[in-house]
């Protein structure tokens, strides 16, 4: 008899997640103390809501009473696609190439929960796909999905790190998995290639020095004292996934069109971006994760990386 644990990973297939792990719904304990010390450094930068409901993000039984199981899944984003070197082009992150992974994800994961409400009569399910007070990382890790590498991202050994992640909090009890090793080894090309070294130590991210953070989540103009190189990132950055040798070797293209590389975003013009208005910028990102970091940000990401290419010109 197929129990419920292989029926619930099988329909993820069926659906589109590359992969599924099962955890107690149990306190994070180590986790959330580690994320306090996290918070503690400022790591955070502005991101000011990693600070809040603490409680919950340690628990998923305060977010739904009752749980007993969660059910962590990852969807492959990968498509072999080489990033360009070219002057005159900027780069966008590979997970921001196609459509927004937000609507992608949540809409298989929408149609698993509510299978699982119809296959077993009774029990309460609760979604998240990167929103809400939920430690994903910890909780791949908690269900063997991967583990946590020294650039913070999770690695899976049949993926790499190019997976989005996503969670299903339930009051069904399941069989848990075993958490998922830890396999980077001494390993540090990921901490060795940061341009900026936001990796400060091993596991440790300072998002103040983070070109993804800064190219995303700041907002308004840099620091006066920040010099960075930003290496013509536009929006994001993979440096760390490119170099890490799991993602060299396994790394495997996806099977969702909708992550398939948008015209012009795998190598974007930065002649195309300079001066784009608002109406032009919202038309362009459309149903895209770029719209994220605004017009404002956007803009404000290409003029820095055409001021330092011109900076660089005159160098040479």
């Amino acid at each position: 008899m197929i129990g419920p644990e292989s029926k619930i990973k099988q329909k993820a297939v069926d659906l589109g997640f590359s992969k599924t792990g099962i955890a107690l719904a149990a306190p994070l304990e180590e986790e959330g103390e580690r994320l306090q010390q996290w918070l503690g450094l400022g790591f955070q930068a502005t991101m000011e809501w990693m600070a809040r409901s603490g409680e919950k993000r340690q628990d998923p039984r305060i977010i739904l009473p009752g749980a007993r199981s969660l059910v962590a899944l990852a969807m492959n984003y990968y498509t072999d696609t080489p990033h360009q070197e070219s002057g005159g082009t900027g780069k966008i992150s590979r997970y921001a190439w196609g459509s927004d992974y937000h609507d992608i994800v949540s809409e298989g994961l929408e149609k698993l929960r509510l299978w699982m409400l119809a296959e077993f009569p009774g029990c309460e399910v609760r979604a998240y796909v990167d929103t809400g007070p939920v430690m994903e990382k910890a909780w791949a890790q908690r269900a063997g999905v991967g583990w946590q590498g020294k650039h913070t991202n999770v690695i899976t050994r049949e993926f790499g790190s190019w997976v989005f992640l996503a969670e299903l909090i339930t009051t069904l009890d399941l069989k848990p998995d075993d958490p998922a090793a830890d396999l980077c080894g001494d390993c540090t090309r990921c901490i060795d290639a940061c341009p900026t070294v936001a990796i400060v130590e091993p596991y440790v991210v300072d998002s103040n020095l983070c070109l993804s953070y800064l190219t995303i989540e700041h907002r308004g103009d840099f620091p006066d004292a920040l010099d960075l190189d930003f290496r013509q990132w536009i929006y994001g950055c993979d440096i760390c996934q490119d170099v890490c040798p799991w993602n060299k070797k396994f790394a495997a293209p996806t099977h969702e069109e909708r992550f398939a590389p948008r015209e012009g975003n795998s190598a974007p013009s930065l002649a195309e971006f300079d001066g784009m208005s608002r109406e032009e910028f919202s038309r362009r990102f459309k149903e895209s994760p770029i719209k994220r970091t605004k017009h404002e940000g956007f803009t404000r990401n290409v003029r820095t990386v055409l001021k330092g290419q011109s900076r660089g010109k005159k160098k040479s």
